[in-house]
């Protein structure tokens, strides 16, 4: 399975990506799309999960991977992102003065639309149906879910769905490991713990149903939380360049540095859980180089 010099250069430049990248795409990528393809089985819907912190690449990968499959194994591909199944600003408002005022943030568990993401998966393995279906969007830089008439749309049903985003498989810590803060808007923002045993039971329960129905889970592995915050912020620059001057979901450097911290419990349980739970591990360095792609010992698969 490969692609042509002439789509691998248009994929690089689409996504404002290095030259280098095409080392990363002939050690890793094509490897990880020929073993996703070969999971496929005819008239089945794969689901396949991709987790990895913020800045790893998700979208990148997930978009190759789709390029690839429906270039070279003629599949239909629909990718799925968790962030944009976020509730609205609204919804997220009322959840912050019912429950917790930290939960007024986009990000953890229990500030996602679980029942809008089932739904929509559920759809697009409906192997009766050809159906146009819409799939949800968010605009991070209103920090609000997008107008429905500017959602994209797919028709169904599709060979493989890929949901990416920082939280896909997930576990629960166990309640004993929540007891001390581990940062500072843990410390004295959630001095009670109320936040974090909510979002941890978020992820025992309807979080947990759709991390189980994934057929496999593919990881990202940061060096460290350290380059998490480096890396977005640089997505945050980013988003910054190409959005107006009205937006006003757009975040400075403070911002960022408090903004992580909502996800630096979870980001850290990823990290040190993952190497060895998930199916495939890509192991980043600073540069957001792979240096690794490999199975955990149980696994056993073949890449």
């Amino acid at each position: 399975m490969s692609l042509n010099s002439g789509q691998i250069d248009d994929f690089i430049v689409q996504h404002s990506l290095p030259g280098k990248f095409r080392k990363l795409i002939d050690l890793h990528y094509l490897p990880l799309a020929t073993w996703v393809e070969s999971r496929h089985l005819p008239g089945e819907t794969l689901f396949i999960g991709i987790n990895g912190a913020q800045g790893t690449g998700k979208t990148t990968l997930a978009d190759f991977i789709r390029l690839v499959l429906e270039l070279s194994a003629e599949l239909r591909v629909a990718v799925l992102s968790i962030d944009d199944f976020y509730l609205s600003k609204a919804e997220r408002k009322k959840l912050g003065r019912h429950v917790h005022p930290l939960l007024e943030t986009r990000g953890v568990p229990g500030t996602h639309d679980i029942q809008m993401l089932s739904t929509c998966i559920k759809k697009l393995k409906n192997p009766g149906s050809k159906a146009d279906i819409a799939l949800p969007c968010f605009d991070k830089s209103r920090d609000d879910r997008a107008e429905p008439d500017d959602w994209p749309h797919i028709s169904g049903p599709v060979d493989l769905i890929i949901l990416e985003g920082w939280c896909i498989g997930c576990a629960p810590q166990a309640d004993g490991d929540l007891i001390e803060p581990i940062n500072i808007l843990e410390r004295e923002e959630d001095s009670s713990g109320e936040w974090r045993h909510y979002v941890n039971d978020q992820l025992k329960g309807a979080y947990a149903d759709l991390f189980a129905s994934l057929d496999a889970l593919v990881f990202l592995q940061a060096p460290g939380f350290g380059a998490v915050y480096r890396w977005r912020l640089e997505q945050e620059q980013k988003l910054a360049t190409v959005t107006t001057a009205h937006a006003t979901g757009i975040m400075n450097e403070g911002q960022i540095a408090r903004f992580i911290q909502h996800f630096e419990r979870l980001t850290r349980l990823c990290l040190a859980t993952l190497p060895g739970t998930a199916d495939v591990v890509l192991k980043l360095n600073d540069n957001h180089d792979c240096v690794q792609s490999y199975s955990p010992p149980h696994n056993h698969i073949q890449m």
